[in-house]
Order: structure tokens, then C-alpha cells, then sequence
């Protein structure tokens, strides 16, 4: 039987057209032609619409049935068509199974454009790489590069595996991975991720993450692992469809024995069709995908939105999430006679050379805030845990903390002004130029600048943010008062996280828990849902969480939470009407008011209310 299929649909796939359009355009003619009597067949045109639209649900109905005795849709549908055809009433078939097809294709349009804005991803993957050898530059293959290898990039081609530029500059468009429509400069030293398009210059990198580990490759992971069809709700749908079947069989055959009119029952069964009631909640699942894909987030798991409906409380961790996760200058202090300006200048100059992350925060914050590169330094000297020295316009820097400086006086009113900043869980390098202390640096992980907004929106939809964090209770405190968020959690380990997300949930809580890092792995897995930020996240949060969000953009978490919100009402709507108008037909088709052929429109053109329904979440906003 499977190759019967597969022959009809190589002859209905006429140059490249799908067979299901086909299919449709044959047997919508076919009707026209036999309701108008238009031309002077043999037999009924209707025949075409039921041999095109119809055999093939009642093939893949049989193929359930035989092989894992499967009663779906399909099984009611053609036992509507089936008998429908034994009492004459050819048109009715035909155009029961006409609808049905039109419902299915319908469906279809509506998950790939759902799946539309995540699936290019997978075409986005580069195919060859430029290899640089002893012999010259080879042209291979992507997925043949090696960690290690030296790889070319030309102007406009997509950059193959993430890396290290080693030599050259130029800019990058990464709204594939960032969502930035924006260009970003690279140079020497910057990294690189595959699926990005180098815009102009020639550079060379060295390959770090290539195959499965490349940025891209794991983004189509995770498109890959989006599927409806794990949705707890949808498995309930099917179960009911089931039942569907049982009610109908039944109600058409007492119909039929207390009223002598097979008709009655005939149009029973066709009314009775669960298309609408199984149609309505992967349509809406998909949907709200799609639409959750626009708005940088990759929904792994199908039942994930249901879950995220239900939360009460959502937990974030601190650094990445709900701040950078990078440290940047916050504060300059002299308590010399040099100014503000100076300070910082010699700062950044001592630190050029340092390979430490604080001494680079202090030279990237520079040149950001005054678009100057530092002055030359010379003699520089990099203490372990201390600090670093060097020359700078004939004057000896030295930038660290106070184990660097143990052999100066610390004054009291500065180590006060200097521990405030650490009670709040600041960092502070310490300046003393020609053994003179001079003043000192303040660096600390800002707040992200939609957090505050997002933390506001949350409290309206009348969830309860937490703050999970391995921050002393200080710094936590700092970051909650400006965030709005009341309950504080500080000095968490990962397994006081998990604990911590595990309580809420003995008290009846649903939990939702946001993070980036490795040690957020486990309490993403605890939660009812995990969200792991994509772009600045680590592999292992990101394969322990439901939903990955791509860009970082945290902004659009009350979006996500609405829209789940949202899916579940349009869900029960669908569900509702499907049901309601099921039982309003079957009623009428007992009384005799309605027959096959007005029972098929009636009860088809419910199940395209409930696809269209469902397709309106893809363009859904919260107002």
C-alpha cells in the first residue's frame, strides 16, 4: 500500500507543483463540475475529488489501524466517506474529503511559516572552507576543519566555523546569531562565529569550535528539536478524538435503528469528524512558535509554552542574565594631585598588555569613553594575583590590588571609600604612580538596561520574580532594589539553586528559571521550564533548558510569557468550538434538518475557523 502512495504521488506532483495542491485544484474542478453538471461524463465528477482527496486519508486510516491500531481523524473520516458513497451520495464524499485535504494543507502552511524563521538557520551553514597549508590555500569542505587550522575568509562569504581572527580587521554582520542589524568591527584577537558574514576585508582566523560544536550547528540543534508534537495537550486532543469515534459510531447507529434513515446516520458520521478538535491545538502550538522565533527565542521542547502558562514564580540568575556579565568601569577616584582624566589614562596604558579580563574591562571602557588608544607604555610586568607595572611618559604605574601596594600607607578614609565599593561586590584596582598612591578604579557588572522595564512588565502579568545568585547578600541587595525584585536568594551554589527552585515547588509553585551559565544547568533542568540565554549562555545551560533565548534581548521575556499565556486561551477556544459545534450538527443531523452534503460545509469550515484562529498568533503582540 505504501508504494501505491508513493506512485500516486509521484504522478500528481506535475513540475514541481505539491501533490496536495494538485490534489485540490483537481478535485475542487471535479465539484464545480458535478453540483453544475457542467460536462456529460460517464459518472459523477464528484468520483475525482474522492479518489484524489479521499483514498489517500483512507489508506493512511487503514495503515494506522493495521499496524498499531491507531483511531484518529482519519478513521471517522472514512467511515463518512465510505458510506456516504454506498447511499449514493457522491458529492457528499467527495466533498468531505475535499475539505479535509483543504483543512491538512492549511495546516501545513501554517506550521512552515510558523517554522519559517527558524528553519533558514539550517540553510545559513557554510558548505566549503579556505584552508591555509604549507602548500597554499585549500578550498574543503566545512565540517572537514580541524581545531587548529588556519582559515581565509574573503569578503561576503559566510564565515565557516567559530575562531580567533589572527590577522586582519573588518566588520561582521551577526544578526543571525545576535539579531543586530548592525555591523560589528573585528580585528586581531576578536572572536568569530560561524553562520556570520564577513562584510568587507580579508582576515584569517584559527578555527575553535568546528562540526557539531559551531554556533550554527548548534542552533539548528535546536531548531531541529522544536516539535508540537511532544505537547502534553496535544496527546490529550488525540485521546478525545478516540472517544470522538466511539460517540459517533454509536450515536449514527441507534440513530439508524430508531429511525430507519440511513442518511441520519451517514450525516452523523460526517459532522462528527474530530478534524476541528485535533487541528486545534498543534495549529495554535506551532503558531505561537513562530511567533516566539520572531522575538529571539527557540522553543525546544513543544509542551515548554503550556509549562510557561501555568508559572508563578520565575528565577534568574544574576550575572549574564539579568546584567552583563562583563565588567566595566563605574567609577574613577584620585586622591592625588592628578586629575580624573590622568588616572584613568596611566590606567589604561599600565594595563594594554594585560591578558587579565579586569585589565582589559579597564582598556575597552577607555577607549569606549574617549575614543583614544592608550599611550605607549614600556617595561610592563604582569604579578600574579597582584597586579601589573610599567612605564608610562617616564613615570612607573602600578595597577592591582592592595597586595601590589603592601608597601604603602592605606589611609582610613580610603580603605572606607574603597570597601563600600567591595560590600557592594565591586572590584578596585588601586593606582600609585612614582610610588605615590594616586587613586583607584572602580569596576563592577552593570544592570542591563532593559531589566528594569522587563522586571516591571513581569510583576503586571502577576508572576513573581526571584533572584538566585552566587553574589554575596550585599551585592544581591544592590542589584534586586534597583531591579524592583523583593525576594533575594545570595550565596547560591548550584545545588542551593535546584534546592532553592525544588521548595518553591513542594509549596505548589510552577517555576520558571533563567540563567547562563554551567553552574545554572542543573536548576534549568529542575524547573517546570528552563530558559538559558543563547548567545552569552554556556553550551551545557543551553542543552539543559526548554527554550533558548538567541539574541539576549531578556526584554522580550514578558512577551514570551503573555504570548503562552495567549496559546492556551486560543487553545481552549478552539477546543470549545470544535466541541460545541460537533454537537450542534449531530443534533441536527438526528433531527433530519441537516443533511451529508450542508453537513460537510458546516462542519469543514469549522476546522478552517480553528486553523485561522491559530495562524493569528503569529502576528500576536502584547498590547
Amino acid at each position: 500500500m505504501g508504494k501505491i502512495i508513493e506512485k500516486m504521488e509521484g504522478i500528481l506532483e506535475w513540475g514541481g507543483i505539491p501533490k496536495d495542491i494538485t490534489c485540490l485544484v483537481l478535485g475542487g474542478i471535479s465539484l464545480v463540475i458535478s453540483i453544475f453538471d457542467l460536462l456529460p461524463l460517464p459518472f459523477d465528477a464528484a468520483w475525482i475529488a474522492i479518489i484524489l482527496c479521499g483514498l489517500p486519508i483512507i489508506m493512511e486510516a487503514v495503515i494506522g489501524l493495521i499496524t498499531a491500531f491507531d483511531i484518529k481523524a482519519d478513521v471517522l473520516v472514512s467511515l463518512a466517506l465510505i458510506a456516504s458513497v454506498l447511499i449514493g451520495e457522491d458529492f457528499a464524499a467527495g466533498e468531505v474529503a475535499f475539505i479535509m485535504q483543504l483543512g491538512a494543507l492549511l495546516e501545513d502552511l501554517t506550521v512552515s511559516k510558523a517554522r519559517a524563521g527558524i528553519e533558514k538557520l539550517v540553510h545559513l551553514t557554510p558548505q566549503t572552507a579556505r584552508v591555509l597549508t604549507p602548500e597554499g590555500e585549500n578550498i574543503i569542505p566545512s565540517e572537514q576543519v580541524k581545531i587548529g587550522d588556519r582559515i581565509r575568509v574573503l569578503p561576503g562569504e559566510t564565515i565557516p566555523v567559530d575562531g580567533v581572527i589572527v590577522s586582519g580587521q573588518t566588520s561582521i554582520n551577526q544578526a543571525v546569531m545576535t539579531g543586530e542589524s548592525l555591523p560589528v568591527d573585528k580585528a586581531a584577537g576578536d572572536d568569530v562565529s560561524s553562520g556570520t558574514v564577513n562584510q568587507f576585508g580579508v582576515f584569517e582566523m584559527e578555527a575553535t569550535k568546528v562540526g557539531e560544536d559551531s554556533s550554527i550547528q548548534r542552533m539548528i540543534r535546536l531548531v531541529q528539536s522544536a516539535d508540537a508534537e511532544k505537547a502534553k495537550i496535544v496527546g490529550l486532543a488525540d485521546r478525545w478524538a478516540t472517544w470522538i469515534v466511539v460517540i459517533a459510531l454509536s450515536a449514527a447507529a441507534l440513530t439508524w435503528f430508531f429511525t430507519g434513515e440511513i442518511i441520519r446516520a451517514v450525516t452523523i458520521l460526517v459532522v462528527f469528524c474530530p478534524c476541528a478538535l485535533v487541528l486545534a491545538t498543534p495549529t495554535a502550538i506551532m503558531a505561537a512558535i513562530g511567533n516566539a522565533t520572531k522575538h529571539g527565542f527557540l522553543v525546544r521542547q513543544g509542551d515548554a509554552l503550556e509549562r510557561l502558562a501555568k508559572v508563578s514564580k520565575i528565577t534568574f540568575d544574576k550575572t549574564g542574565t539579568l546584567t552583563y556579565g562583563k565588567p566595566e568601569v563605574t567609577v574613577v577616584s584620585s586622591i592625588s594631585g592628578f586629575t580624573k582624566e590622568e588616572i584613568y589614562a596611566y590606567a589604561a596604558a599600565a594595563e594594554q598588555f594585560s591578558e587579565h579580563p579586569l585589565g582589559k574591562a579597564v582598556v575597552s571602557c577607555y577607549r569606549q569613553k574617549t575614543g583614544l588608544l592608550p599611550e605607549q607604555a614600556e617595561k610592563f610586568t604582569m604579578i600574579p594575583s597582584a597586579g601589573v607595572t610599567a612605564v608610562v611618559n617616564g613615570k612607573t604605574v602600578r595597577a592591582g590590588n592592595l597586595k601590589l601596594l603592601e608597601d604603602m600607607t592605606i589611609s582610613r578614609t580610603l580603605a572606607a571609600a574603597a570597601g563600600k565599593y567591595l560590600l557592594d561586590g565591586c572590584t578596585v584596582i588601586y593606582l600609585a604612580i612614582d610610588d605615590t598612591l594616586a587613586g583607584y578604579i572602580v569596576l563592577s557588572d552593570t544592570v542591563r538596561q532593559e531589566s528594569p522595564e522587563m522586571i516591571r512588565r513581569i510583576h503586571v502579568l502577576g508572576v513573581q520574580p526571584v533572584l538566585l545568585t552566587g553574589d554575596h547578600q550585599n551585592a544581591a541587595d544592590v542589584i534586586g532594589k534597583q531591579l524592583g525584585i523583593r525576594e533575594i536568594h545570595a550565596n547560591c551554589l548550584p545545588e542551593d539553586k535546584l534546592n532553592q527552585i525544588g521548595a518553591f515547588q513542594k509549596l505548589g509553585n510552577d517555576v520558571c528559571m533563567i540563567g547562563d551559565g554551567i553552574n545554572d544547568a542543573p536548576a534549568l533542568k529542575k524547573a517546570n521550564v528552563g530558559i538559558a540565554m543563547g548567545g552569552v549562555g554556556s553550551d551545557i545551560a543551553v542543552d539543559a533548558a526548554d527554550i533558548a533565548l538567541v539574541d539576549d534581548e531578556i526584554k522580550e521575556l514578558p512577551h514570551l510569557l503573555a504570548l503562552s499565556k495567549k496559546m492556551m486561551k486560543t487553545i481552549k477556544l478552539n477546543l470549545t468550538f470544535s466541541m460545541g459545534l460537533n454537537f450542534l450538527a449531530i443534533a441536527l443531523a438526528i433531527t433530519g434538518l441537516l443533511g451529508p452534503v450542508v453537513g460537510a460545509l458546516v462542519h469543514n469550515a469549522g476546522s478552517v475557523v480553528v486553523i485561522i484562529n491559530s495562524a493569528m498568533l503569529l502576528r500576536w503582540k502584547q498590547s
